[in-house]
């Protein structure tokens, strides 16, 4: 049942509740100005368009979302993939992208695949939020170091024509040198003092955010400057007035070229969204409903693009900040998204004058932070294979995608799990061991009667696909003086199609030796699944034994029997 948190929390709702979020969601919104602006300017897209998606669908993520404090708006995690589909397919493109990928998020939530987010390894999430850290600083080198990008003649990097600044890192990287020569030292003087206030402010002020006081001071000196014949570049003309809703092209040409686009950014928003509420989580101790939360961000990537505005998800900064100042209900977001509004109204003429040099030290500051270098080190202190998941992410999402990143990413991931879980499984003869009562390394010592011609092999962790090898190599093992086979299953509580696949050829194997297959301890995963595939008729239900000594007892009779034959 969808259910908004803003719905719970209007219950028991208090003015001095209210008074925390009035005060919470008025600083938040004041925070979020500057971000949303960086935001779009990093996505290639106008000033404008950050701060409608910041009004919009911050508005909705908190009226119909599944958290209490969570803020949603636009995030540097959307910098990349927007780039490009602007660059391809144009501002008209991301509104449908951004729909459709509402629409598939409502899906999600609504089919409650919230919990699947959960499954994405932290490899991964390190490696594709560092590898987008990455990208957002590599868009930002021009306008840090105030250079003149001239495509008046087309630019050919690495055998393709360029009419204007390349969306893919190698040959962005590459037009950035041939334009280097092109350096204003006036903007490459303010980007590097406004990035070093940055990390200084950060390390000893905690409660006022320093992008605000950077953009904010920036923009003073530039207008001061700009009077004595100084200039740099600005964000442009802000609207004071909110845009007329407008349906984007829904042709079936444009939704099949822009369906993949859509995946990608309903992916990384359900991702993005669910991170930040689990953070949020911790903080406030409470927790929020992931599948409620998805539609709520649903809702709100439909709304934005239809009032000018592109993707957004919950961001971690901002729902941190009304968090520390004192948020306790959604009441907060909506008031963060009405702050903004009113600064849209009488205060955007004043936006425009913020100087591109600021805010890309406010989005390099943005990319160290996204980076997660403490994370990083952890990690590359740990095991080769997730040295080699958060690599491969990495690298795929700078130089290809961010979801083939991703897709390949989990490739890897499996690979390695499965590997892990072989290197775990076994399948051990224990005849001896058992028989004389020796303790194993994990297990109590256990002595059994164990009749002459009977042998007992347990399986230790799953039977499939990649650990059917070993069962067979142990099965091929039992000798002809042995007329039963006790397969211990007590520590594998799964069992697939390969699994199965083995049990039969291990019967027809024993069976052309004579040997009875018993099974022992079989758990309800894998008893089920005999049940259902038949199985468990084929091998004989009275072989199928709860316990150790409930198939001991069973061996004894069927050799007593073949004895008197």
């Amino acid at each position: 049942m969808f259910k908004p948190a803003l719905i719970t929390s209007l219950k028991h709702y208090s003015f001095q509740t209210f008074l925390s979020d009035l005060i919470a969601g008025v600083i938040v919104g004041i925070v979020a100005l500057p971000l949303a602006i960086a935001f779009a300017i990093a996505s290639g897209v106008p000033a404008a368009a950050g701060i409608f998606t910041a009004i919009f669908a911050g508005f909705c993520i908190s009226a119909f979302g599944g958290s209490t404090v969570q803020i949603g708006g636009p995030t540097g995690a959307f910098a990349v993939i927007v780039y490009g589909i602007v660059n391809q397919f144009g501002f008209s493109g991301l509104a449908t992208a951004t729909l459709m990928a509402g629409i598939l998020l409502i899906l999600l939530g609504v089919f409650k695949m919230g919990g699947l987010v959960k499954f994405i390894p932290y490899t991964i999430v390190t490696g594709f939020t560092a590898g987008i850290a990455v990208t957002i600083a590599a868009g930002q080198l021009v306008n840090f170091f105030g250079l003149t990008t001239d495509f008046s003649s087309p630019l050919v990097i690495l055998g393709e024509e360029y009419t204007k600044m390349p969306g893919d890192f190698l040959p962005k990287m590459i037009a950035f040198g041939h334009f280097f020569s092109t350096i204003d030292f006036y903007s490459f003087t303010m980007a590097a003092v406004s990035l070093v206030f940055l990390f200084v402010w950060n390390h000893f002020i905690k409660k006022i955010p320093g992008s605000l006081i950077v953009i904010v001071l920036a923009t003073v000196i530039s207008v001061i400057l700009g009077k004595h014949g100084i200039t740099t570049a600005t964000i442009g003309e802000i609207p004071t007035s909110l845009p007329k809703p407008c349906l984007p092209d829904f042709s079936i040409k444009t939704i099949s070229a822009l369906f993949p686009t859509a995946v990608s950014i309903a992916v990384l928003a359900a991702i993005e969204s669910l991170l930040s509420a689990a953070v949020a989580d911790g903080m406030i101790g409470e927790k929020h409903d992931s599948n409620t939360e998805l539609i709520g961000q649903g809702i709100a990537n439909i709304v934005s693009p239809l009032f000018g505005g592109i993707p957004a998800t919950g961001a971690i900064a901002r729902t941190a900040t009304n968090i520390k100042n004192g948020g306790k209900t959604p009441v907060a977001g909506i008031i963060h998204a009405l702050t903004l509004l009113v600064i849209l109204l009488f205060a955007g003429k004043y936006a425009s004058l913020i100087p591109m040099a600021a805010l890309s030290a406010v989005l390099l500051n943005v990319a160290w932070n996204m980076a997660g270098f403490p994370a990083i080190k952890v990690l590359l202190k740990g095991q080769k294979s997730d040295i080699c998941v958060f690599t491969v992410t990495f690298l795929i999402t700078i130089f290809i995608d961010l979801t083939v990143a991703i897709e390949v990413g989990l490739g890897f991931a499996a690979f390695f799990f499965i590997k892990k879980m072989i290197d775990l499984s076994e399948v051990q003869n224990k005849r001896e061991s058992l028989t004389n009562g020796i303790a194993q390394s994990d297990m109590p010592a256990e002595k059994l009667d164990i009749p002459q011609g009977a042998l007992i092999y347990e399986i230790d962790g799953p039977l499939f696909f990649g650990t059917v090898r070993k069962f067979e190599v142990a099965v091929e093992n039992a000798g002809i003086n042995y007329k039963i086979l006790i397969l211990r299953m007590r520590n594998t509580i799964y069992l697939d199609a390969g699994g199965i696949k083995a049990l039969e050829q291990a019967k027809c194997a024993c069976d052309r030796k004579g040997i009875k297959i018993i099974l022992s301890g079989i758990h309800t995963q894998p008893y089920m699944l005999c049940e259902k595939t038949g199985m468990a008729d084929k091998l004989g239900r009275e072989n199928i034994c709860a316990n150790i000594n409930d198939a001991l007892d069973r061996a004894r009779k069927i050799l007593e029997t073949k004895s008197k034959i």
